[in-house]
């Protein structure tokens, strides 16, 4: 397209490539003006201050990204439940039993980004493959729409928060303005130990309400908060469930230990986000590992732990997280083998891209266990 000099250039309202930070760029309205968008490509780049994030030819040639998923785990009997007051007191067992699946429809939740961290929708079925081991699987269901989400907030309460106390309730406040009618809550506060604070409830308010009364005080127990949350995550009734952990990741009071906990996670059906808020220096070790702890527990469950340092970025790191929650890809397959050997079983999805999308990232789980006789 030729451009004159002295004109404005104009151009149709969904060709402009959308660089918040929050809001999703859809590939549907992208392919629909894709024979104007791409010679316009270098100037819309520039003018966003983009340019140096990925050139033309990187958006010419796409990488296949590997990602590992969990599989849907299924509902178990009320009399499998762990209860609360189990899991608070002194005689809290630190032994974690692995949670075997019985597989029947293997539901595989995806989120995609771009080079600048922004999520990709509008991807299709076609633009999926996936194997378990080597065997590749054929997709029987695929969804992109926003479905309701059953999420537990897992909240730092302990004396080490106690400058951060103000912008962590800020997080969790812009957080639930994502919500949708239909999700549920409930909410675990945690200091030395972890306290459920609020059941679930579709009551954002509710939530809210608890939260005022949280004030900094001992020490911390985090990787018991965390799996107080995914045990109580059992009596959820939406398949989609997820934990949100505010925190500065530093724990030194926990009955469980960090491997146990990561097991925990990595075989538990439910993602955790976290954001950790920070001061620019770690007064104690446990403080000081505590990115890289939050960072880890995320990864192993296909979700993603967000670092936040200035409290003016608050408010758009919680929204994102909601954001990305309700823009997520659900992929759906039937084992074309089963062996009931009780083995962890691996996935990997391959991810074809339409062409002139620079390279794209993948979160998703790390696979599941198979069932025993």
């Amino acid at each position: 397209m030729a451009l004159s000099h002295g004109r404005r250039l104009s151009l149709p309202p969904t060709l402009v490539w959308n660089f918040s930070v929050v809001r999703p760029w859809n590939l549907t309205l992208l392919r629909r003006y894709r024979s104007v968008a791409r010679p316009l490509l270098p100037i819309l780049l520039l003018a966003t201050g983009a340019a140096s994030a990925f050139s033309i030819p990187a958006l010419a040639q796409t990488t296949v990204d590997d990602v590992h998923i969990q599989p849907r785990e299924l509902e178990k009997p009320k009399t499998e439940e762990v209860a609360t007051q189990t899991l608070v007191s002194p005689s809290l067992n630190t032994h974690v039993r692995p949670l075997k699946v019985a597989v029947d429809l293997v539901l595989v939740p995806v989120t995609i980004t771009d080079p600048m961290n922004r999520l990709v929708t509008g991807l299709e079925k076609q633009n999926f493959q996936l194997f378990e081991g080597s065997a590749p699987q054929e997709i029987k269901s695929f969804s992109s729409e926003d479905a309701p989400v059953s999420l537990g907030v897992i909240f730092d309460s302990s004396r080490s928060m106690s400058s951060k106390m103000d912008r962590a309730k800020d997080a969790v406040m812009e957080f639930f303005k994502t919500a949708n009618p239909q999700d549920e809550f409930f909410m675990i506060t945690f200091s030395d130990e972890p306290e459920v604070v609020n059941d679930f409830t579709s009551s954002v308010d509710e939530i809210q309400g608890k939260l005022i009364y949280a004030v900094p005080r001992r020490m911390t127990a985090l990787l018991d908060a965390i799996y107080m949350g995914v045990s109580k995550m059992r009596q959820a009734k939406y398949a989609k469930k997820a934990l949100l952990i505010i925190s500065d990741g530093g724990d030194n009071h926990s009955r469980y230990t960090e491997n146990e906990i990561k097991s925990l996670v990595k075989e538990a059906d439910v993602m955790v986000y976290a954001i950790g808020i920070y001061d620019r220096s770690f007064p104690t070790e446990e403080e000081r590992l505590g990115p890289e702890l939050l960072g880890e527990i995320a990864e192993l469950t296909g979700g993603r732990a967000f670092t936040v340092e200035n409290p003016n970025d608050l408010a758009d790191v919680a929204t994102k997280i909601g954001v990305e929650l309700r823009n997520q890809y659900v992929l759906g397959y039937r084992p074309s083998k089963i062996d009931r050997d009780g083995k962890w079983r691996k996935i990997k999805v391959k991810l074809l891209p339409p062409k002139g999308l620079p390279p794209l990232r993948v979160y998703a789980r790390t696979g599941y266990y198979a069932p025993e006789e």
